[in-house]
């Protein structure tokens, strides 16, 4: 569950939060910073979570594969994704461990920073992994988020061979520079064995392949075999396919009100894109769409109809 607060620079400064970055936080330090914001909204959120939801809102058949606790945010959180038309059979915990949430600073700006308690998130495990539901998915995406938990990354490791198994793609997204720096050859070895599209942002892609800029990191990528898609804030994105880079503008936006899951979004609209054979351009430009929804009001997952003109 994602509590979002309205907050200055000062704040951020005080409580030593990176800006725009998400810090994993404990219990104890989840419940202080809780305390010391002024919370406006309680939404379900979670990177790929909200994938899912924004690709199943663009006509996609989606599913997700989580842990939640049996507690107030986890029957929400539980609810909110089947409403959004997406397959989550997974039951609720009965563990003591909390449901994860996000304590999320937004600035006057529209730029999130995130502090994030992982919860029952660390309870995921291989055992949780519907492998038949895997593998009749056209592409399984993956939040880097889960190599922080051991167990979650051998989920994560078999889901991916589950996939390419059924002959189908694996999309991993970078999540965040603070958490590539944290797996960098985890996630250098992952993509190499396993990923067929890699989504992240110019911080994430330049950490991943510690180049001093975007241009030398897309040349560092080309020698893979795969899709990369860059988002650039305002200025688009960049599509990186057999070693040929395309770059695509952002969509028109009247006012930011919060970036927070625009990375997500993106996502969705390039993979609904790519499942129904669209070209990459094609693919980057409803991701852009669909992440100009999103910035344009509080929360991470769209509150308008997604069903766009793709031709």
């Amino acid at each position: 569950m994602d509590i979002f607060a309205h907050e200055d620079d000062e704040f951020l400064a005080l409580h030593g939060m990176p800006k725009n970055s998400m810090t994993l936080v404990d219990a104890e330090r989840s419940a202080f910073l809780y305390g010391s914001m002024r919370p406006v909204a309680k939404m379900s959120g979670g990177s790929v979570a909200n994938t899912v939801v924004c690709a199943a809102g663009l006509g996609s058949a989606a599913a997700f594969v989580g842990k939640v606790a049996a507690d107030e945010f986890g029957i929400a959180f539980t609810a909110d994704l089947r409403a959004a038309g997406v397959d989550f059979g997974a039951e609720v915990s009965s563990g003591l461990t909390g449901t994860a949430c996000s304590l999320i600073v937004v600035t006057p700006d529209g730029h999130r920073t995130m502090n994030t308690y992982l919860g029952a998130c660390v309870e995921l495990t291989a055992a949780d992994v519907d492998t038949e539901l895997v593998s009749r998915a056209r592409v399984t995406c993956v939040e880097g988020y889960l190599f922080d938990s051991p167990p979650a990354k051998e989920a994560v490791l078999l889901a991916a061979r589950t996939a390419r198994a059924a002959g189908h793609r694996v999309a991993l997204t970078l999540s965040d520079s603070y958490c590539v720096e944290r797996h960098r050859e985890e996630f250098r070895d992952f993509i190499e064995e396993h990923v067929d599209l890699v989504f992240g942002n110019e911080a994430e892609v330049v950490s991943l392949c510690e180049t001093d800029g975007l241009p030398a990191a897309l040349s560092a990528l080309a020698e893979r075999d795969l899709i990369a898609a860059v988002t650039r804030g305002a200025h688009g994105s960049v599509v990186l396919e057999s070693g040929r880079a395309v770059e695509v503008p952002a969509e028109t936006v009247a006012r930011i009100v919060d970036t927070t899951g625009a990375g997500d979004a993106y996502a969705a609209g390039f993979l609904h894109g790519l499942a129904r054979g669209l070209d990459l351009p094609s693919c980057a430009r409803t991701g852009s769409a669909a992440a100009a929804e999103v910035i344009g009001h509080l929360g991470s997952r769209p509150q308008a109809d997604l069903l766009l003109d793709e031709a």
